[in-house]
């Protein structure tokens, strides 16, 4: 491309390092916007029609080649790369490369501000459905463990101290339990983003009596984004949210995946892996390496850090600034990173067995010390005294009934009454996001 859509044949040619610095990697970055971008200027060519600026055949040929545009780039027959300066100025020369004056028409009424935004707002919807079904099946995962193995022994730990006896369904119940906590945040975000841009233009709106209610519902928004200039403002805003919603989930998943890396060490050894989720060493003939977990645990780094890299970029006032045009990056990388991650999951859990001799053999005497204590609690000693009394007679323990244990212990949500019917019957309440169905294998 050898000048920006904005510039008339008289203006002086753009020196080639600036344009690099300003158009940066936002051709490459706009291959995961590109079919949003064309499919919200297929409904805003359609908007135009119903208000008397394209007739009815302009409207079909431009359609048509909007399809052929989009048909073509799936194809990879069309390649985004540099003769553009970024996707918007790909479509608008295709188009009249295609159909002449009629194509150069598709740009009335909107801005690239806002036909980024509708793109970028597109892309996070889609974002934000499969992480919302991601959530869906890994509480499903977590939740069939636990209640497949609610009462089986395993060592609870405070401070990786021994703490309690505790069970399987205990400790995979919280996981079922916090992805279902995702799956309502990503829900709430998806309801607060689902709103089109599309016609704020540059941010203060434009002279033509524009059906943005019509092209929103036909872009699958929920309504439109009343206000132009806020419009401008929620950008970055609404890609942090998004964001957030990823790395609630990955955290998560880091604290799952440290669980496993040490439950699977030979110290511990009461969790195997699945095989697929192992490597072996390129030295060491003995080893095999929970790979897989450890970049589970290491991947939230990279939501969190686009959160915190587009925090740092929207000191700006109302407004466009060109300086937005840098949250795409980490956005794109941010998203399909936890996406990326958050797919291996499911199965992993699934995959996940359990060496129940080995998990009741480290519940040792001294973890029963708190069951003591609050036998004479309820025998009506103050329980200070109480736990005095049974920290001095740990030695006097002789049978160690895990069991007893376990159902004893029946405070709601506890391993004596695990309540995981409560668990499965909000996260199915939760599993189908506004205005999408159910999604769970």
């Amino acid at each position: 491309m050898n000048k920006f859509l904005w510039q008339s044949d008289s203006d002086e040619q753009v020196d080639k390092t600036i344009m690099e610095f300003m158009a940066g990697e936002d051709v490459i970055l706009d291959r995961e916007l590109f079919a949003f971008d064309i499919r919200a200027t297929a409904a805003h060519v359609r908007g135009l029609e119903r208000i008397d600026i394209l007739d009815s055949d302009e409207s079909s040929t431009l359609c048509l080649l909007l399809d052929e545009l989009l048909q073509e780039f799936e194809a990879g027959r069309f390649k985004l790369d540099e003769r553009f300066e970024d996707g918007h100025s790909a479509i608008e020369v295709f188009l009249t490369d295609r159909a002449g004056e009629l194509g150069a028409k598709v740009h009335t009424g909107r801005s690239r501000n806002d036909q980024v935004a509708v793109a970028t707002r597109l892309f996070l919807k889609d974002c934000l459905y499969r992480l919302h079904a991601l959530n869906g099946r890994i509480a499903h995962a977590c939740l069939s463990q636990a209640e497949r193995h609610a009462d089986v022994p395993m060592p609870g730990y405070t401070h990786l101290q021994r703490a309690v006896p505790s069970s399987i369904g205990l400790w995979m119940g919280g996981f079922a339990e916090a992805f279902t906590d995702n799956l309502a945040f990503t829900g709430g975000v998806l309801e607060l983003i689902d709103c089109s841009p599309l016609g704020t233009a540059a941010g203060y709106g434009v002279n033509l009596p524009l059906d943005r209610d019509g092209v929103a519902a036909e872009l699958g928004f929920s309504r439109i984004q009343v206000n132009p200039m806020y419009t401008q403002n929620s950008r970055g805003k609404f890609e942090m949210m998004a964001l957030q919603a990823a790395l609630h989930s990955m955290q998560d998943v880091r604290r799952l995946a440290w669980d496993l890396s040490l439950f699977t060490t030979s110290e511990f050894d009461f969790v195997s892996l699945p095989d697929q989720y192992t490597t072996g060493s390129s030295i060491m003939p003995n080893k095999s390496n929970p790979d897989v977990v450890e970049l589970l645990r290491g991947r939230a780094a990279t939501p969190e850090a686009a959160i915190s890299e587009i925090q740092a970029t929207l000191s700006l006032p109302s407004g466009y600034q060109r300086d937005l045009q840098l949250t795409k990056a980490p956005l794109i990388r941010g998203m399909r990173a936890s996406l990326q991650a958050l797919a291996i999951v499911p199965a992993l859990v699934r995959g996940l067995e359990f060496k129940q001799h080995k998990m009741l053999d480290a519940i040792s005497r001294e973890m029963f010390a708190t069951d003591l204590a609050l036998e004479h609690a309820v025998a009506g000693v103050p329980f200070r005294t109480a736990y005095l009394a049974a920290k001095s007679e740990l030695d006097l323990i002789e049978a160690l009934d895990v069991a007893a244990s376990l159902s004893q212990r029946t405070s709601p949500g506890a391993c004596g009454d695990l309540q995981l019917d409560r668990i499965r019957r909000r996260m199915e309440q939760e599993l189908a996001p506004p205005g999408q169905p159910s999604e769970l294998d």
